[in-house]
């Protein structure tokens, strides 16, 4: 079966630093290198690298492309102006959400869509569906990798290897033709852990070497190669969706608490509008919120929640904090539920353990 899996290209650099692999979403990819908590640590103080080469890169191009993007996404892409991006969503008609995605606008009529990687194939053939006029579309995932450099000392590291000031790269803005350590890249200041950083894209060989580059730059500030298992519960504990458990084809983004996403007062009627504009007059019929365990126990993926004898939904994610140790988690239940302070139970093994919601989002970053 593992030679099936796909591979990212740093795959030979994994073992090297004692990467330990699974299969994600068809990929084989490091769950952790030291320690699921000490990588969280390193990410919450220093900084942390990951390889995310295995996310999907596809532009969009022609005179055409913002009209069509208009259509395609939930966000209002005409607010972006050249070198910014934007959180947005795809849904279909019922309101249901194909991906969540990051769109950088490159030039007046160029996009890039960063897409989530076991959603690549899905995606690109749902964007065919609804090409028109002046449009193109390529999959350019094979063309590129991607590393993320997490953690409040990640531009202090990466101003080493690069002359451009990166302080002038501010919160979801980018720079095109960035070199770092002589390649060429694409350096945007976002990510997927509620820490500041960035994510820089480049030719695969490219990859390789700024792994190695970077974490030799950042050794002495305790700078560590990090796993898919942190980037779990780092983006859980600042509450960042993650598409398959907070999002899917049958939860949409107002259920899931990115109504920012959601511009229903954009002109254009894009695919999902009017689904999406009921859920909102009626109000949602399901919520995403924060539990914490009162009973011992952790909850996890797939735990159906209870009140009284009836279920109301199920945990999202859940997990014990890396750095609070609370046992937390994120349920998907019925809107009428969700006020803070409800005690409600969750099952595990059989077992009714009692569960109080609580605020979200678990961590913020001190500015």
């Amino acid at each position: 079966m593992a030679n099936e899996l796909k591979r990212t290209p740093l795959f030979e650099e994994y073992s090297k630093y004692g990467g330990k692999t699974i299969d994600f979403g068809g990929w084989e990819l490091p769950v952790q290198f030291s320690s699921i908590k000490a990588e969280h640590e390193a990410v919450r103080t220093k900084a942390g690298l990951f390889d995310v080469s295995h996310m999907g890169e596809i532009f969009v191009e022609g005179s055409e492309s913002l009209a069509y993007l208009q259509k395609l996404v939930t966000n209002d892409v005409s607010k972006i102006a050249i070198n910014q991006t934007q959180y947005t969503a795809m849904c279909y008609e019922n309101g249901g959400v194909v991906d969540d995605l990051l769109i950088y606008k490159l030039a007046e009529d160029r996009y890039l869509l960063i897409v989530n990687a076991s959603n690549i194939e899905k995606d690109f053939e749902w964007m065919k569906t609804l090409v028109s006029g002046d449009v193109k579309l390529t999959d350019a995932s094979d063309e590129y990798g991607q590393l993320a450099l997490q953690g409040p000392l990640a531009e202090k590291v990466l101003q080493t290897l690069t002359e451009t000031p990166l302080q002038d790269i501010r919160p979801f803005r980018l720079e095109q033709n960035v070199s770092i350590a002589g390649y060429d890249t694409i350096t945007s200041r976002t990510g997927y852990t509620g820490e500041d950083g960035f994510e820089i894209y480049a030719a695969p060989e490219a990859i390789i070497a700024l792994w190695g580059k970077i974490l030799t730059a950042g050794e002495a500030d305790g700078v560590i190669p990090c796993g898919l298992g942190s980037r779990d519960t780092l983006r859980f504990e600042s509450c960042l969706p993650l598409y398959g458990q907070e999002l899917s084809k049958d939860i949409s983004p107002l259920e899931a608490g990115i109504n920012f996403v959601v511009k229903l007062n954009k002109e254009v009627d894009f695919v999902g509008k009017s689904a999406l504009q009921a859920q909102k007059e009626n109000g949602v019929p399901r919520k995403s919120i924060g539990i914490e365990m009162i009973d011992k126990g952790i909850p996890r993926h797939g735990y159906p929640v209870f009140k009284g004898d009836t279920q109301i939904g199920e945990v999202t994610t859940g997990t014990q904090s890396p750095l609070t140790k609370r046992n937390i988690g994120l349920a998907l239940i019925d809107s009428e539920y969700a006020e803070l302070g409800q005690e409600l139970e969750i099952e595990i093994r059989n077992r009714r353990l009692k569960v109080v919601t609580t605020a979200t989002p678990f961590y913020k970053r001190q500015k």
